[in-house]
Parts: C-alpha cells; structure tokens; sequence
C-alpha cells in the first residue's frame, strides 16, 4: 500500500537546532522497557500486524558470496513473501502482498532489478562505502551515480562517524546533501551507524543534521556494528522526526536495522512507531525493517495462526 508523500526537501543547516539537543538516557529506557511486555495486539489482530510488517521488510543479503543465484531466489521471495496457502487461510488470498524493498550490495543491483521485473518492489542498494563509510568521497558519490544508473530506486548511504564524534555538524551536512543530489529521484535512507556514535545524544543531533540535509529515511545501523537496532535508539530518532515534522512539515520514514528476528521483536518497533508516531509510520512510505531472517518467523507465526501449531523453518524456504 503505497501513500505518495511530499518528500523531504531538506533545509538550510540550523545549528540552533541541535545546539540544545539533550537525552536522557535513563527516560529513554524506562519508556521503552514497557514496550515488549505490551499485550495490546489481540489474536485476531495480530495476523494483520504481522502481515503488515511483511510489507514493511527491505528482504536484505549483504554478503562478501552473494551470486546471481542467491539474489534470484530472494527475489522469488520478495514478490511472494507468504505462502498461498497460508493468504488464502486468512482471506487475504487475492491481495498482491510482497515486501517493501530487496537490498543488495552495488555489484547485484542488476541482478536484483532484472528478477523483479513486472513488480512495483524497488531494488535499495547500499552505497557510499557500506558499511565503514570510509572510501574517498568523490568515489562514495560515483557509486551513488552508478547504482541509481543500473536501476536502484532506492539508496541506503552510510555516514562519516568521525562528523558526528567530533562535532563537525556542517561537514555532516555538506556530505549528506550531495549524497542526496547524487541519489536524484532514488529515494535515500541515511544510515546513523547507532552503535558506533557514543551517546543518545550525539544520535539525537545526527538525526536532525540528516533530516535537515535531505534523508528520506533515517535508519539505525548497518547491521555489521557489534549493537545495531535497539529500541532506545529507535525512541530517539522517532522523537527527532515528530520535532522535525513540526518545525518542517515534512516526513521523514524511520528503519531500523540489525539484529531483528522475530514478529515479537517486529511488533515491538510497530508499538513504539504507533505511539510515538502515528498510524502512518506503520506503511512502508514510512516505516521499513531491514532484515534477512525476519521474513522466516513472520510466514512462521501466520502459518501458526492458521493452523494452531508451528511449521518446521525449512517449510518457509526463501525461495
């Protein structure tokens, strides 16, 4: 289900903005330990929730051995997320259901864009160095370039950490607003590399920057950091984009990223993004997962609502 939004222009960098930026690290958790002890998702409910977060999920294989083969078959899985017989259990057999993006490395983008061909699913490359970030520049922003050439829709970029670690806000913003320029009509999603920032407070300011310099998305992790998606974070930056929507307008999409396995956990992230954000961020012109191994326990859940007991993993192949 896709809501056209108007897209984040961007704005001039305000440093007044993010000079008064504070988190309390100590509220952020009380507020987010309530959340996985939640039960406000009935039975009947849920398989919606969880079919949802299907539509939601950017299917994702970033390994230095991905081939062809390997990328067609998440392809294959992508336009086909949920078994048929399993749709056709809860009614929702003659509905198109997919997810929301495949994400590959630069070198599959073409592979990618070729297995999915007659689909409305886009192809999200990683870029800029993925995931260090540390490449030369003008070589981050030809792999941009060269990525939306072959077919890229949508382009998940990583950050310098050193800018954000030092401060260096205007640096942040230069460097984020010609990855912007280079994505052109490919929508981008910024990667804050959460866990290799220091403190809540330095994600809080990264955020903003980012928002102000054009992201369409912000996004946690890379998933290679040694802590990458966690709530504590996620309640920050969903904080950063209601603030920035109230000063701007604008909407800017949240994805967290690394180490989410299962509709427990995905259901946890559709809570907080409920409350702090609104029923919008639950559709995936707002919200996405970055996952590879999530997609398995959503297909295994909805197959344990249809059926009242759980199927073997190897029953939900990817692909």
């Amino acid at each position: 289900m896709n809501h056209p939004i108007e897209r984040n222009p961007g704005t001039t960098l305000h440093l007044d903005w993010i000079e008064d930026l504070r988190v309390n690290r100590s509220a952020v958790e009380r507020r987010t330990s309530t959340i996985p002890a939640r039960r406000s998702v009935k039975k009947d409910w849920q398989a919606a929730w969880l079919l949802r977060a299907i539509t939601c999920i950017d299917l994702t294989t970033l390994s230095g051995d991905d081939t062809p083969g390997n990328v067609r078959r998440l392809c294959a899985k992508a336009r086909q997320p949920v078994r048929q017989d399993i749709l056709d259990a809860l009614g929702v057999g003659d509905k198109k259901i997919t997810v929301a993006a495949v994400c590959v490395y630069h070198m599959r983008v073409p592979d990618a864009v070729a297995a999915l061909q007659g689909t409305n699913i886009p192809v999200a490359a990683v870029s800029t160095g993925f995931p260090a970030g540390l490449n030369p520049f003008k070589q981050r922003v030809e792999e941009i370039r060269q990525s939306v050439a072959a077919g890229a829709r949508e382009i998940d970029i990583v950050i310098t950490r050193e800018h954000v670690l030092l401060e260096r806000w205007d640096r942040l913003y230069d460097e984020v607003r010609q990855f912007r320029e280079a994505c052109g009509e490919a929508h981008m999603k910024t990667i804050l590399a959460t866990g290799e920032l220091g403190t809540l407070t330095n994600v809080a300011k990264a955020s903003m920057v980012c928002m102000m310099a054009g992201a369409d998305f912000i996004k946690t992790s890379t998933g290679k950091e040694s802590v990458n998606a966690t709530l504590e974070v996620g309640l920050v930056m969903a904080r950063m984009i209601r603030e920035y929507r109230d000063r701007t307008g604008y909407k800017v999409g949240f994805k967290p990223a690394g180490g989410i396995r299962t509709a427990k956990q995905a259901m946890a992230w559709q809570i907080l993004m409920k409350e702090e954000l609104g029923d919008e961020w639950l559709f995936p012109h707002l919200f996405r997962f970055g996952a590879s191994t999530l997609l398995t326990d959503l297909e295994r859940q909805l197959s344990h609502h249809v059926t009242g007991r759980y199927a073997a993993a190897h029953h939900m192949p990817m692909g």
